[in-house]
């Protein structure tokens, strides 16, 4: 066996760069970096939701302090890669999911590719809505729980608007642009 310390030198100084990377932004977020944490600060400060005090708070991540939703809580998701795919909780006090996501793709192999951490879009799901419709669907509630495209479609709040529960101000387009792909 033959050990390529070329790689491995430049695997570990990415990684070391990495680190420095999520120590900022853990300090930044006040929580570990994971895409669970950084997009409810995301959303946290795009839509003016207050989070749970607790990380591990069941079923909701905070509730909305303003604009039409005021007071309703909230489930945050944010998928690097949109996959038409929700993890979704039977938890009753749940009035919203807003999801980020990265861009659509296709399923298939991942061997090779890069899920960028951006937000190309963003939707907002009725959660008794939605479980309903999975119910009738005969789908079941949990991880990577099936949506159909007409209801991703319907939910999609931002770039473009087709849900009018929480339309996007100028001032939010411009904030979530700044996570948007080059």
């Amino acid at each position: 066996m033959v050990i390529d310390n070329d790689l491995l030198l430049q695997t570990a100084e990415l990684l070391q760069a990495r680190n420095a990377i999520d120590v900022s932004l853990a300090r930044i977020i006040g929580r570990p970096v994971s895409a669970g944490h950084l997009g409810e600060w995301i959303a946290s400060q795009v839509f003016d939701i207050q989070l749970e005090p607790s990380a591990s708070a069941k079923g909701i991540d905070g509730r909305f302090r303003s604009g039409p939703l005021q007071g309703r809580t909230v489930n945050v998701k944010w998928y690097m890669k949109h996959q038409g795919l929700l993890d979704t909780t039977d938890h009753q006090a749940l009035d919203y999911y807003l999801v980020l996501t990265g861009p659509a793709v296709s399923a298939g192999s991942s061997r090779g590719t890069v899920a960028p951490w951006c937000v190309e879009t963003v939707y907002l799901f009725d959660a008794q809505r939605l479980r309903t419709e999975q119910e009738t669907r005969g789908v079941r509630l949990g991880i990577a729980s099936s949506v159909t495209k007409a209801q991703w479609l319907k939910a999609l709040i931002y770039p473009r608007g087709a849900s009018t529960l929480l339309p996007v101000t100028p001032d939010q387009a411009a904030a979530l642009q700044l996570f948007r792909l080059p």
